[in-house]
């Protein structure tokens, strides 16, 4: 067991060395399976390296919040311009058209809701998964929750065990601990435990010192867009994410509850795969409101 009285915090995280002798375009895959590697490269564009992720599944723990009312009306419209779809097995069965032809990534976690209290999960059985042909699972870590903690790391190691079998990646989503603070070293060590258990993604918040995060995460990170930001700074928030070594986004609310969904995902596809300044994102965004 680790000496924990003499826990020293990380200092050499090497931030902007490229990872040693990576011949295959996402992080820490060239030794997976080729059934992995194809859903990896479904998810994250080969030539960027990086993926637009949709995230519409709240409504597992929210029910039919802002922008989600009707998944037919609402989000539909966007799912040409994402490059994964993140939602849940009753939504992706009842509401996602088989001819999108985008890969998904299920929500494979599921047992409280806010009216209760959150984490107190379960997984989907693998076989759910494989038969809706999906590219990767998403499971929930409550790191730093004294109650459930133990359990969904459980969660998501027996996620990757099952995963394994059948090529399927899994992404780690890391919720806030409540007893520790939203800053670097809370999610590098929520992110690096995610890694350290066998997840190919993992999904976090992006936060000051966040290059220390991606730098000493061996998979890669793509940022939840968290609570609803005025459109120049979502897209601030991505161009930032990503010039400090974020593979991607995965955003729901800063897409789905904006002025204009189908122009707002756009920008960011332009920010996340083509660089542009949030600036040149925002000018994109009003000239596609227009229309």
């Amino acid at each position: 067991m680790a000496d924990l009285d003499d826990l020293r915090e990380g200092k050499l995280f090497g931030v902007g060395i490229p990872v040693a002798q990576q011949a295959f375009h996402v992080k820490g895959a060239d030794h997976l399976s080729w059934g992995m590697k194809d859903r990896l490269s479904r998810i994250f564009n080969p030539k960027s390296g990086r993926s637009v992720m949709l995230a519409f599944d709240h409504g597992f723990i929210m029910g039919p919040t802002s922008g989600l009312e009707r998944i037919d009306l609402n989000i539909q419209p966007l799912m040409e311009y994402a490059d994964c779809l993140m939602c849940t097995r009753g939504i992706l069965q009842t509401s996602v058209p088989p001819t999108v032809n985008k890969p998904i990534c299920l929500r494979s976690d599921a047992g409280t809701s806010i009216l209760t209290e959150l984490n107190d999960n379960v997984i989907i059985d693998i076989q759910e998964a494989v038969r809706m042909n999906v590219s990767a699972m998403a499971v929930m870590l409550a790191i730093g929750d004294e109650k459930y903690e133990a359990k969904t790391i459980a969660n998501l190691y027996n996620a990757v065990d099952q995963g394994s079998k059948y090529g399927i990646p899994v992404m780690g989503v890391t919720a806030v601990g409540k007893q520790m603070a939203r800053d670097a070293r809370y999610f590098g060590l929520a992110s690096r435990i995610c890694a350290e258990n066998g997840a190919n993604i993992v999904k976090t918040y992006y936060c000051d010192g966040f290059e220390n995060v991606v730098s000493a995460c061996p998979v890669p990170v793509v940022i939840a867009g968290g609570k609803k930001l005025p459109e120049l700074e979502a897209l601030e928030l991505c161009y930032k994410a990503i010039n400090e070594g974020a593979a991607g986004v995965d955003m729901g609310r800063n897409v789905f509850q904006s002025e204009d969904p189908a122009a707002m995902i756009q920008a960011v596809h332009a920010v996340v795969h083509e660089s542009i300044t949030p600036q040149q994102g925002y000018e994109m965004f009003l000239d596609l409101k227009k229309k």
